[in-house]
């Protein structure tokens, strides 16, 4: 029995290996969801809105390393393009589903809702074309040829595509056509070669060296690969922002966090009179960079990307990551006589039960809080910086969206990581102002049984854009105060732990119970207005 576009398409998804289809539904993308809800091996994850639903692939795609979400035309695609933009630029695979009109009706440029009123069609598909690295509109003549082709450019870039598919298309049948042959990148056999040999002997010529891997060994899959690397060449290692455990932090090579001038004198020393560092897909951003503080000399650095290499000035193209790693693994000599300092964990200051709850003292709460494997997603707030220092535990990872930055990314990011790992903890950790953006997406956890732990900090207002500013009082920063514990329930979660921690003694009961919970917990955390994380002073003080 022929298949149909839509089957033809869901089925190369579901050999991908994804199952849940992030959404909200509109009427020119019924036939899709329906398609969808009438398989049984897939699941519609429906969705607030669809920037949510945009945000909530984007962590599942973080731990399953792609995922599928599905707009209508026009009105719904738009909502979800912030979201889509993040994943671009985070390197995050989602694969965005849209439904079209009719064809008959786009050929006869008729004035319909959902779009401008000027009987144009493909406006939406040209808006949403700096964020994806494919798209194409499905026919049943093109779909097996198209599908293949996005497909191939989804896996060899991890980011997104666009697919989009006029109604009455969705379930006509394919029309019999050879699928392109996927050709995979190669590296260059000399180009490797000559790559390979000039790191060999930089690393080995270099008095002192480190290694300092990021993001694009978690987005495509290479963290075994680069901790062989780690420890065939015998080289301490550090992280920047952006990449915060995407290696494991105890592995004893580990140092701690780089950031410039802003946290770690000690590391930013080693790492600064370094006379070669193997950065492996490291992206020199200005959060990376510590707002541009880091004094790194171009000449020095070897950067390891996907598909090219740069040494110094000289770069290299058509050489894979894979490959390099693989040649380094085998052939590194390694050294024993480059150690490093050691980053110092923060510590929790002394403090009395009815204290309020500072920044250090919650910082510190966290990182004796943590546990192996836990997925920790956090907002781009004050909370991001001040868990960057903290060391954490074995197979923990931590995600933020650390280049893109939307502020309310993180409470449905965190619903779609905790919906591609269910059976680990999902702690997410965000600000008030962030989680007032996308706070409904709180109910979907309950909807869909899982439990996060949720941790809102309440200091009164938009805290990390008052640090940003030139004064402090600006009252654009503020915010209306809600009673954030009390938001479960409003939101159908039943039998929730949730609590208001005030003081620090309130934090360490809450601390504990929370290690006992079998439900989903929400906690408020109340602190001072203007207690920040030791990272913030120096980013404010420095404007």
């Amino acid at each position: 029995m022929p298949e149909t576009v839509i089957q033809y398409l869901l089925n190369r998804l579901k050999q991908l290996g994804i199952r849940d289809i992030f959404g909200v539904p509109g009427d020119y993308a019924f036939p899709i969801n329906d398609a969808i809800c009438d398989d049984d091996e897939l699941r519609w994850i429906g969705c607030c809105n669809e920037l949510d639903a945009a945000y909530a692939a984007d962590g599942y795609a973080r731990i399953k390393g792609m995922s599928a979400l599905s707009t209508t035309f026009g009105v719904g695609e738009l909502s979800a393009l912030c979201g889509i933009a993040g994943s671009y630029g985070e390197h995050n695979l989602v694969f965005h589903i849209v439904g079209m009109p009719n064809m008959p009706v786009q050929e006869r440029h008729a004035i319909i809702h959902h779009t401008l009123g000027n009987g144009e069609f493909g406006l939406f598909m040209e808006m949403a074309t700096p964020v994806v690295c494919a798209k194409t509109m499905l026919t049943p003549e093109n779909c097996i040829h198209e599908i293949e082709r996005v497909i191939a450019a989804a896996l060899e870039n991890h980011r997104p595509v666009y697919i989009a598919i006029p109604g009455n298309y969705v379930n006509e049948n394919v029309s019999s056509s050879q699928a392109p042959a996927y050709v995979p990148v190669k590296s260059d056999p000399e180009a490797l070669e000559e790559v390979v040999s000039a790191i060999i002997n930089k690393l080995l010529e270099a008095k002192k060296a480190c290694i300092m891997p990021g993001i694009f060994v978690d987005r495509f899959g290479f963290k075994d690969l680069t901790t062989a690397v780690v420890n065939a060449s015998g080289l301490p290692y550090v992280t920047m922002a952006m990449d915060k455990a995407v290696l494991d932090e105890t592995n004893p090579s580990y140092r701690g966090l780089y950031s410039g001038r802003l946290v770690n004198p000690e590391i930013s020393e080693f790492v600064e009179s370094c006379d070669c560092i193997l950065a492996i897909g490291t992206i020199l951003s200005d959060t990376n960079m510590g707002r541009f503080t880091a004094k790194l000399d171009e000449s020095q650095i070897i950067n390891v990307m996907p598909y090219d290499v740069h040494i110094g000035h000289a770069d290299y193209t058509n050489i894979k990551m894979s490959d390099v790693l693989e040649e380094l693994a085998k052939r590194l000599h390694k050294r024993t006589d480059v150690m490093g300092p050691v980053a110092k964990s923060p510590t929790a200051p002394e403090v009395n039960a009815g204290d309020p709850i500072t920044a250090d003292y919650l910082y510190a709460s966290y990182a004796k809080f943590f546990k192996p494997d836990d997925i920790i997603i956090v907002d781009s707030g004050t909370s991001f910086y001040g868990l960057l220092p903290i060391f954490l535990p074995k197979g923990a990872t931590f995600h933020n969206q650390t280049l893109w930055g939307a502020i309310g990314w993180a409470t449905p990011a965190s619903f779609g990581a905790a919906l591609a790992s269910p059976d680990r903890r999902v702690i997410l950790i965000t600000g008030e102002g962030s989680h007032q953006m996308t706070a409904q997406e709180i109910g979907q956890f309950y909807r869909y049984g899982l439990k996060p732990i949720i941790f809102v900090l309440n200091n009164h207002g938009y805290l990390i854009e008052r640090m940003l500013s030139q004064r402090l009082d600006y009252y654009y920063n503020d915010l209306p105060q809600w009673q954030y514990h009390k938001l479960p329930e409003v939101f159908g979660c039943d039998g929730w732990m949730t609590r208001k921690a005030i003081t620090c003694g309130d934090l360490d009961k809450i601390m504990a119970e929370l290690d006992n919970t079998k439900t989903g917990a929400y906690v408020e955390i109340v602190t001072p207005e203007m207690s920040v994380p030791p990272i913030m002073k120096v980013i404010h003080n420095n404007l």
